[in-house]
């Protein structure tokens, strides 16, 4: 499909865009939070395919250099190095800014808005009188819950037991998730969250033509229903192309990312695409130096 034809996809407002994605995602249940706390639904679609979207450019203020990056490079699997939680009890895992990170572009998306405007307003907004979290809920919140398969039960018992749980950890995302992010994210963490969103406002409309050329044709077709596989690719091909971190760390991760957050085939799908976003990526990075050799 021609960009051009997805760039005059029908706008979203004419239908409940937060319906429709509730329906295609039912069998993810700890992330049906994300799904109800965002309503504000217009222009999802026209963003994630339009490289003319309402962010625009923007003069962006580059956050100063981090340290987090060469921790990052240290292993393909963080989850083996870092500690889930550092000693103020907030998340210090790569995975957490990545899904920090995550959450924050969707949300855009839905809004229309600037995602790094949008994740320091979610910084700095004031706290409910009363309010209280719990720090017991990251210790139960598993970044590394994925779906799966139906589960067959020989009796109503144990479906029962399984919808408890079930019921259980979709609470416990609940909790994590809507909290203060200041509550829950390290400042390192934090950083590195706002890093990879500059990214992906700097690289937005480059990389729309990109995801034109690598996205199957059912997703560009119907992109309100793919914000959530979208949007990790323009958080995964940000990382890669901008902060550089290695390529096979930031796939893995984006494939996590979609097991964890999207449905069917998408993990499958985002590794191949990325991959082909790598490939073509060295091809200009070889070709850029033969070129300057020849002159």
């Amino acid at each position: 499909m021609e960009a051009a034809s997805v760039l005059s996809s029908p706008s979203t407002s004419s239908f409940s865009l937060s319906h429709m994605l509730l329906s295609s995602k039912t069998s993810k249940p700890h992330v049906r939070f994300i799904f109800n706390s965002l309503s504000k639904c217009t222009s999802a679609a026209r963003l994630l395919f339009s490289s003319h979207h309402s962010v625009g450019r923007f003069s962006l203020l580059r956050p100063s250099a981090l340290t987090f990056e060469e921790t990052v490079e240290q292993s393909t699997d963080t989850f083996s190095v870092q500690p889930k939680i550092d000693k103020s009890g907030r998340f210090c895992s790569p995975r957490a800014a990545r899904e920090l990170a995550l959450m924050t572009i969707y949300a855009a998306c839905l809004e229309g808005s600037d995602p790094v405007r949008l994740f320091e307003k979610r910084l700095n907004i004031r706290r409910e009188p009363g309010y209280e979290f719990d720090k017991e809920w990251l210790l139960k919140y598993n970044h590394m819950s994925f779906g799966g398969p139906p589960v067959k039960t020989e009796t109503v018992e144990e479906a029962d037991e399984l919808l408890k749980t079930d019921e259980n950890d979709s609470e416990i995302d609940a909790e994590v998730l809507s909290a203060p992010p200041k509550l829950v994210y390290s400042k390192l963490i934090l950083r590195f969250t706002r890093k990879i969103l500059v990214a992906v406002e700097e690289k937005w409309d480059s990389h729309v033509l990109v995801i034109n050329k690598v996205a199957p044709d059912n997703w560009k077709n119907e992109p309100a229903g793919r914000i959530l596989e979208l949007s990790i690719l323009h958080l995964a091909m940000s990382e890669i192309s901008v902060i550089g971190t290695r390529h096979q760390i930031v796939i893995n991760e984006a494939v996590d990312l979609a097991k964890r957050f999207c449905d069917g085939a998408a993990p499958r799908i985002i590794n191949g695409c990325l991959r082909t976003f790598v490939k073509d990526l060295e091809m200009a990075k070889d070709a850029q130096v033969n070129q300057s050799v020849l002159t």
